[in-house]
């Protein structure tokens, strides 16, 4: 028995050594031997997602004379986080998702953190309508559609929704909103959610006309499509970033492996950008830069139930979104979607949480274990031990059967049939653990943008709202970046392409009717402008679209 417990401790003491000898390895990259000759390009994007899409389509409108690279280790551009199938398509505007909306002591409804949202995706609808104008998007409907945003609660949840409406109106941005406790006009605006229901059950729902549908990996083939056809861009696919480090010149070498070939190459540039989605927290550690270590990741993807049954649905045209039940995370609000996806209808339902500890869907195992260091490891432990509630509610969540999942739906479709609906794994995310110099520990939710103190190397880290405010984020990318050509020669291109840039639409009613009627035409939305009156509605995507093309003053609003 002694024998056996030396054994045990000597393997405890091995076990130990080598995690401290793996925790405090040097994780940055090689310095790498370049020619003072070799030619330095002026921004190279790694990551072939809608952020990376998104800001080299800035930077060439900004910047034409700019050599920008964007590597991508996939064999398409989109196909992670952006792609239509890994994520749930919402154009985040506030409007329904009320976990935006924080509920005080004294009862009172905070809207600020749904104003910000609403008016980050106003800015997202001026920079898609401006690329649509200039040809580098398509047709509108092949990337976003109009879809109405619901709210819907039942039971002790309908005081809260009713005063959230109340707060909300205050606000330009939500005047439009309307609420009902009427189950009949709640069957007309979503007949799947009512079909079934306890005819008791106390139900109320708010709803805007305004809410959308995007198909995010849509938008990004189609920018980087427009970026391949400049002279000045490269796209290079199949190719894996091994490395990130400086020179002495202060440029970055960025170095990269040919995943088909497993050749191993570099590019000398001024300016890194990491839209690597989970894959940016390793990468960012390749730099050595002190900002680096800060951050860990915390893995967490989404389970989706998903149908294509005609008469499903034909029968559900809204993004329902309810109210998350009390202990669960943000990311855990339940919502039954339209989406519209490369031209076809589905309803999806979800999400499910699943774990796994890969930082993107096309990634490894390892990939947690790889991002550990001596640096983020305490932390990581940390947020562990006080989110035990997260973790509970994970392991919940992988433990579901078929059945229970389909009761989930059934709360907001009563009569779903488990046959009528497949799963799919969606895309994965990575929530930030930061730990800012003698501040503890944060288990972080939503989108930060990292920017070195130089703003040579900047990424983005974190998750929703993500993509649906993309635009917004990025420019705010740029001003941490290139504070001076912003606030100068920038700053009249920035205003042609975002008319909004610099001011404030919840505090401009007059300018966030202009904007939203703008918008709403040139993408074929739902938005009836101030002080005109609404023609008879159209009932589907299809004819509010056509009417809008017949009508250089109306907007047409959706059916009630």
């Amino acid at each position: 028995m002694k024998k056996i417990l030396r054994l045990i401790a000597v393997l405890i003491v091995l076990a130990l050594i080598a995690a401290l000898i793996f925790l405090f390895r040097n994780v940055a990259t090689k310095p790498v031997q370049t020619d003072s000759n070799e030619p330095v390009v002026d921004a190279v994007l790694i990551g072939g997602g809608i952020m990376s899409a998104t800001l080299g389509t800035y930077l060439s409108e900004l910047e034409p004379d700019w050599q920008i690279h964007m590597y991508e280790r996939l064999d398409q551009v989109g196909q992670e986080s952006s792609n239509g199938f890994h994520n749930a398509g919402t154009g985040h505007s506030g409007f329904m998702e009320m976990n935006y909306t924080a509920e005080a002591k004294d009862g009172s409804i905070d809207i600020e953190r749904a104003e910000k949202i609403a008016s980050q995706f106003e800015v997202s609808k001026q920079f898609w309508s401006y690329q649509v104008k200039q040809g580098r998007l398509g047709t509108p409907s092949s990337f976003i559609n109009p879809v109405p945003h619901i709210g819907f609660v039942w039971g002790d949840q309908v005081d809260f929704l009713k005063r959230r409406h109340q707060a909300m109106i205050q606000s330009p941005l939500f005047s439009d909103m309307v609420y009902t406790e009427d189950k009949a006009e709640i069957a007309n605006w979503a007949p799947l959610v009512m079909q079934g229901r306890d005819a008791a059950q106390k139900v109320a729902a708010t709803r805007m006309d305004i809410g959308t549908d995007v198909n995010y990996g849509a938008i990004t083939t189609q920018l980087v499509d427009g970026l391949n056809k400049h002279p000045n861009f490269k796209l290079s696919v199949n190719s894996e970033v091994t490395g990130i480090s400086r020179n002495d010149d202060k440029t970055w070498t960025v170095s990269v492996k040919n995943l088909q070939t497993g050749e191993t190459t570099h590019t000398k540039t001024r300016f890194v950008f990491v839209g690597a989605g989970g894959a940016a927290i390793k990468l960012l550690q390749y730099t050595d830069l002190p900002e680096s270590k800060y951050y860990a990741g915390f893995p967490v993807g989404g389970l989706f139930l998903m149908t294509d049954k005609p008469e499903i649905v034909k029968a559900h045209n809204a993004k329902v979104y309810g109210k998350a039940e009390l202990g669960s995370p943000p990311m855990s609000v339940p919502h039954i979607d339209t989406r519209y996806i490369d031209g076809k209808q589905y309803v999806l339902f979800g999400p499910f949480a699943t774990y796994s500890n890969k930082f993107l869907k096309n990634g490894s195992q390892l990939d947690l274990i790889n991002s550990a260091t001596k640096d983020n490891a305490l932390p990581m432990a940390k947020i562990g031990l006080e989110n035990t509630d997260l973790v509970k509610y994970l392991i919940s969540q992988v433990m579901l059967s078929d059945a229970e999942r389909l009761k989930e739906l059934q709360k907001y479709y009563p009569e779903a049939k488990l046959e009528d609906w497949k799963a799919f794994q969606g895309g994965q995310r990575v929530q930030i653990i930061k730990q800012l110099p003698g501040e503890p520990a944060k288990l972080q939710f939503g989108t930060e943008i990292f920017a070195s103190q130089d703003g040579s190397v900047t990424a983005l880290l974190g998750a929703s709202p993500g993509a649906s405010t993309s635009p917004h984020i990025l420019l705010n990318l740029l001003e941490k970046a290139f504070p001076e050509q912003v606030a100068g020669k920038w700053q009249g291109k920035l205003q042609e392409i975002i008319p909004s840039y610099g001011k404030d639409l919840s505090k401009d009613p007059a300018l966030l009717d202009k904007v939203r009627a703008e918008t709403s035409k040139t993408l074929g939305l739902v938005y009836t402008p101030k002080g005109v009156q609404a023609l008879p509605a159209p009932t589907d995507a299809a004819a509010v679209k056509a009417l809008n093309e017949t009508s250089q003053e109306v907007i047409i609003p959706a059916a009630k």
